[in-house]
């Protein structure tokens, strides 16, 4: 959530960086500063008349105690205004603050200065490319194909237990997806991340303190019974731990990483771009998530960048980095790489992991603070970066090392899994 102090004092800033979103609710703006006066201007009434009923109060029980009877009786009579009046603010008070923050929260965070123009994923900046895009035979299986040849991925099956979109694992798949998991940990223990491990429904705060909520609650699935959501990734539970807190400055950067499962409804996605493991209701994922300094947050998106690029080299696969455009940056997000893997098979892009730096947008909501060197609080600055999703990590892996012996398991892998060959 932005903070209205900034709104308040660089409207015409908040404006231009919104435009590079392609935020086309750009009133709100003005609505918010107009709302914010009048809280402010309401609050400082209510606190006027406050005072001076508590003056009148005090100022009754001096007149009982002179024994002036009658002139206290005169003011009492007239201190059943300061009550009315009161109730009349607050009202308006709540009112008030009710729609402010209806109003505020519809606000997308506001895009870095190195965030590029544009519309679509087609405009956003290709930072780099690594590895050569390997040559495969003419008779290259896509990866369903491949799970379905060597029995280690079943969709229909999982179609029969949950419905599309949850695949089941088997044998080796199974065994692949473990050795991923315990890589990426591994990975990231040695990269100095704490492992947590979180629960995987939260509550509505929780929902609201990372930014899914209001923005997102059509893509996550709802437990009606409990009102707790599925998370749609470890991002929301374990940045939440520090809901509320105040953090000390020399603890920083605050470095976790966390295994889970992550669901997502993905409503409305058909089509050849989604099949096999191109996009899932339930997949697994491995995430990193830094509370930092707000001066070293940029140094460390890109640290964190970098440390993601490092495991996609590790599994020997060519990938590019991308500087998402205003207008394919998430709601949270103040600026966002994504890394995309060569499909050979499939002869595309796929994302494979998004790193982003939310500055203070998640912190605010959730209240994370330090108290900085002049005594004063500050507001941490929030990144995380999945390393890895697995599902099309996968696929990649399976369509890339395809041979006609049998898929060759990345060497870095192998002590993982303890098999060279899926065949």
């Amino acid at each position: 959530m932005l903070q209205i102090s900034y709104i308040r004092e660089n409207r015409d800033d908040v404006i231009r960086r919104l435009k590079v979103r392609n935020f086309d609710q750009l009133a709100l703006v003005d609505e918010v500063i107009r709302l914010d006066e009048e809280l402010r201007s309401t609050k400082i009434q209510s606190e006027s008349i406050a005072a001076e009923g508590n003056a009148a109060a005090k100022r009754i029980g001096e007149l009982m105690r002179q024994g002036q009877r009658e002139e206290a009786e005169a003011i009492k009579a007239r201190s059943g205004e300061y009550k009315d009046q009161l109730k009349v603010l607050n009202e308006q008070l709540g009112r008030l603050e009710d729609e402010f923050f209806e109003k505020i929260v519809q606000l997308p965070n506001l895009p870095y200065k190195d965030v590029p123009a544009g519309k679509t994923a087609d405009d956003n900046e290709i930072v780099l490319e690594h590895g050569e895009k390997p040559t495969l035979p003419d008779n290259a299986l896509p990866h369903w194909e491949l799970a379905a040849k060597y029995d280690i991925i079943d969709f229909e099956l999982g179609v029969k237990v949950s419905g599309a979109g949850f695949p089941v694992y088997k044998g080796k798949g199974a065994r692949l997806q473990r050795a991923l998991i315990n890589f990426f940990l591994d990975q990231a223990a040695e990269n100095g991340y704490r492992e947590v491990q979180v629960p995987i429904l939260i509550n509505g705060d929780s929902g609201f303190g990372t930014g899914q909520l209001p923005d997102k609650e059509g893509q996550m699935y709802y437990v009606g019974a409990d009102d707790l959501y599925l998370i749609p990734t470890a991002e929301v539970p374990v940045t939440n731990m520090y809901r509320g807190e105040i953090l000390k400055q020399e603890d920083f950067p605050i470095k976790n990483t966390a295994y889970t499962p992550c669901f997502r409804r993905e409503a409305g996605s058909y089509g050849a771009h989604v099949r096999g493991l191109n996009r899932l209701h339930q997949f697994d994922k491995v995430e990193l998530v830094q509370i930092v300094h707000p001066d070293k947050s940029y140094e460390v998106l890109e640290e964190m960048s970098t440390y993601v690029q490092s495991l996609l080299q590790k599994l020997k696969l060519p990938y590019r980095v991308l500087r998402l455009c205003g207008g394919d940056i998430g709601f949270a997000a103040a600026m966002t790489y994504d890394m995309e893997v060569w499909s050979g098979a499939q002869q595309r892009w796929l994302e494979v992991s998004s790193v982003s730096n939310f500055e203070t947008f998640q912190s605010n909501r959730l209240k994370t603070r330090f108290k900085g060197e002049d005594g004063k609080m500050q507001l941490a600055h929030t990144l995380n970066g999945s390393a890895l999703a697995l599902p099309r990590i996968v696929a990649c892996i399976l369509e890339e090392n395809q041979t006609d012996k049998g898929i060759r398991v990345p060497e870095v892998l192998v002590p993982y899994t303890g098999f060279d060959w899926i065949s």
